[in-house]
């Protein structure tokens, strides 16, 4: 069965400027980046011509020999039995991080040859771009694929459903029963999160133990990335805060602990380690926030940060947190629901913002779990796992900085109270519009 991703009309976008340039779709691995570049130049071009840089190696010559995009063009013609005409063929470079010049040569697509329709992809671009030393700086477009939304999610699972929250246009309370089928739906995400693989075994009912079974598998080639791609030197440093992070996140603060890695080790030991999982796409940093000001990254606090998964699937799997917890609940699942329920926030609204959320603390008073950037406002949020709320971070905050909203995540209804929002968890990806409605 096809996922629909909404990144499609991203890319369709693209295609039809004028000044387009190369395009780089960066992603984690096992997100789906092949199967959608492949997908729109079925849809969108007369034909398709893909070149995987990891699976021929016999490809680097080409690169080796010419930077000539045309000359590159007539050799690529002798390794595919598809057409390679301007206009109407995408050129896919797949992992392209296994030929540096490959990546250089997008420089002269754009300047000698826009004709050619080009995209390039890879799993851990991310370090290599990092580097500097091969990328075509300006020459070159970015797209971001993440793991499935949970918007698309409810999208392939109950359309009508995501219909009628696409149209919402009113902050009031939702119909009863719309608020019990999502909250389903919400709980069943937490289960199976986004990762195509996963998401298409649950889609097909094949089953949890299906579903388990591909995240599995995800997170077994994650480590096997470690060790392939890593300097040697880092290896064990990035398994050992990879595998720290369910409990990491477990504690109430959810603040990253060195010594939660290994005792007595030194910050800057593992600041490689960190680097490296940030730059392949498996881990978001959140950093502490000084002072909740514009623009937002400069008031970082370096020293103190917390670390999330890029898919709340695979947390509850690396955590082993049984299925069947998250979909009844249980006495002992109190801290890591909170956990599961601030990852998932945080995926939601890194889709939707250009700046990554930081949090906010006030020493020996309050922490509010998030502050995000929406244009002229910074905006506090406030995530709580279920219907109970209590606390007073929010409060706080709004005493000492008077923000225009405050947004607090919950399993209540949607209602506006003053300045504060209340938006369900399973409308998480619906916020910057939400927020937008006066």
């Amino acid at each position: 069965m096809e996922l629909y991703r909404s990144i499609i009309e991203d890319l369709r976008s693209w295609k039809e400027r004028p000044d387009r340039k190369p395009l780089i779709l960066k992603g984690a691995r096992q997100t789906g980046k092949t199967w959608i570049l492949e997908h729109f130049g079925h849809t969108d071009f007369e034909h398709v011509a893909s070149f995987n840089f990891d699976k021929d190696e016999s490809l680097n010559e080409i690169f080796d020999n010419t930077k000539d995009p045309e000359r590159i063009v007539q050799q690529l013609k002798l390794h595919t039995d598809n057409p390679i005409l301007p206009h109407k063929t995408l050129i896919v470079f797949d992992e392209i991080q296994e030929c540096n010049k490959a990546l250089n040569a997008l420089k002269y697509f754009c300047e000698d040859a826009p004709e050619y329709t080009v995209v390039a992809a890879g799993s851990l671009l991310g370090g290599e771009l990092s580097k500097g030393d091969s990328f075509p700086v300006g020459k070159v477009e970015f797209l971001e694929l993440y793991p499935l939304t949970f918007k698309e999610f409810l999208n392939v699972n109950d359309e009508k459903l995501y219909q009628f929250v696409e149209e919402l246009s009113v902050i009031e309370p939702l119909p009863q029963i719309v608020v019990d089928k999502l909250t389903e739906f919400y709980r069943q995400y937490l289960i199976v999160g986004g990762m195509p693989a996963a998401v298409k075994a649950f889609m097909e009912n094949r089953g949890m133990e299906a579903v388990k079974r591909e995240q599995r598998f995800i997170l077994d080639a994650y480590s096997l990335d470690f060790s392939k791609h890593a300097d040697k030197k880092d290896i064990p440093r990035i398994i050992s805060v990879w595998n720290s992070i369910p409990s990491q996140l477990a504690k109430e603060n959810r603040k990253f602990i060195y010594k939660m890695v290994k005792p007595g080790v030194r910050a800057r030991d593992y600041e490689d380690a960190l680097l490296w999982l940030e730059n392949a796409g498996l881990i978001y940093r959140v950093f502490c926030c000084s002072k909740p000001f514009l623009p937002l990254k400069s008031y970082d606090d370096l020293s103190a940060f917390k670390i999330y998964l890029s898919d709340v699937g695979l947390l509850r799997e690396l955590a082993g947190l049984p299925a069947e917890v998250v979909l009844s609940g249980n006495a002992t699942y109190t801290e890591f629901k909170g956990a599961l329920a601030e990852n998932y926030v945080l995926q939601s609204l890194v889709c939707q913002l250009e700046i990554l959320p930081r949090y906010w603390a006030s020493v020996g008073k309050a922490e509010v779990d998030f502050v995000i950037q929406m244009g002229v406002n910074i905006v506090p949020v406030e995530v709580k796992s279920d219907t109970r709320l209590g606390g007073k971070s929010l409060s706080v905050y709004d005493l000492n900085y008077k923000p225009a909203y405050k947004v607090r995540y919950s399993l209540n209804n949607l209602k506006k109270d003053g300045n504060l929002i209340n938006i369900p968890l399973y409308l998480a990806d619906w916020t910057t519009k939400l927020v937008s409605i006066q």
